[in-house]
């Protein structure tokens, strides 16, 4: 019985399919009555027999290392480019051929991330990192993110895609600088472990001046409404209106404690995780002047619960402990 030449008709009609429903091999031998090496033998010789349908590839597997090697060197190519420099290297394929290699690869096409690539700040990032590493989430819960985004009102304009397989997107060779737009507001956000604070869209250029005012009518309403009583710890990147003495010294005379942060750290910030929550909601919102995106923005941001902040404040332990498993390089977060 153990033998595939022993199977009967019902014993391998059984075996077919079983197998076709994704059944292991175990099973189907009990099933079957028959030995796991039958079973195996019968698959194997089965698929060894099969004969290969359709119209036979046009290229072979060097042609599609060749490929794969040129999409690597220049991923900001759009598909007609590499495929000019695919057929320069001999290969005779058609450009929709190109496209359909390339994402048999794993190769898809998407936005480039922007992300600041560091350099010598990753040794103070690292060092941030390790010294906040023991940080609970009840610890972290205590602090009040905030930050500022620019919203542009032409949307559609995104700029070159990158190709890149799943799991690249912080690849320091798939990113791109910021591009700046016009007709766009500045808005200046915070969130707690409780929820959102009301917007700010700034009228002019951020200054410590602008930002001191932000503070005194936005922000400590917002730290009362969402924190209470509760102990605060305030945190801000190292803009120059953020960073100034003068913005020093508001603190101090307001007691409220800062956070110290590393620089070009967009990915230990959980408002930037709001930003793109707000921004990929609004992917489709054609605002005509800049009153109508304002109204969009505050709407959209309105719907982010105190559940999804929650979440994000939870998440801290796990981004100090990235950074330093990536030794102060840009993280997934």
């Amino acid at each position: 019985m153990g033998k595939t030449a022993d199977l009967t008709v019902v014993q391998k009609t059984t075996i077919d399919t079983l197998h076709k429903e994704g059944k292991t091999q175990k099973v189907i031998a009990k099933e079957a009555g028959c030995s796991q090496s039958s079973v195996s033998k019968h698959i194997n010789r089965e698929a060894k027999g099969r004969k290969r349908c359709g119209r036979k590839k046009c290229t072979n597997n060097r042609d599609n290392h060749t490929l794969e090697r040129i999409v690597k060197q220049n991923p900001f190519k759009n598909v007609g480019e590499i495929h000019k420099e695919w057929t320069a290297a001999g290969v005779s394929a058609s450009r929709s051929t190109t496209h359909r290699r390339m994402q048999d690869m794993g190769f898809s096409c998407h936005i480039p991330c922007v992300k600041p690539l560091l350099n010598n700040r990753q040794q103070k990032r690292l060092v941030w990192a390790k010294d906040k590493k023991d940080w609970t989430a009840a610890e972290w819960s205590k602090v009040m993110f905030s930050d500022e985004s620019k919203f542009c009102i032409s949307f559609g304009n995104q700029g070159p895609r990158v190709w890149r397989k799943r799991g690249e997107a912080q690849n320091p060779r798939y990113l791109r600088s910021s591009v700046k737009f016009p007709q766009s507001v500045m808005v200046w956000g915070a969130m707690s472990t409780a929820g959102v604070a009301p917007l700010c869209f700034m009228r002019s250029k951020v200054n410590a001046a602008v930002y001191q005012d932000v503070l005194e009518h936005f922000m400590l309403p917002a730290a009362d409404q969402l924190n209470g009583d509760a102990d605060l710890i305030f945190q801000l990147d190292l803009a120059p209106a953020h960073s100034a003495k003068a913005t020093s010294t508001w603190f101090k005379d307001h007691g409220i404690p800062v956070l110290n942060w590393p620089a070009l750290s967009p990915d230990l910030n959980h408002i930037e995780n709001l930003w793109g929550i707000v921004k990929r909601k609004m992917r489709y919102a054609r605002p005509n002047n800049a009153e109508e995106l304002k109204a969009t923005i505050r709407a959209t941001w309105a719907l982010i619960t105190p559940e999804q902040c929650h979440r994000l404040i939870d998440s801290m332990p796990h981004r100090t402990a990235a950074v330093i498993q990536a030794k102060g390089a840009p993280t997934k977060f």
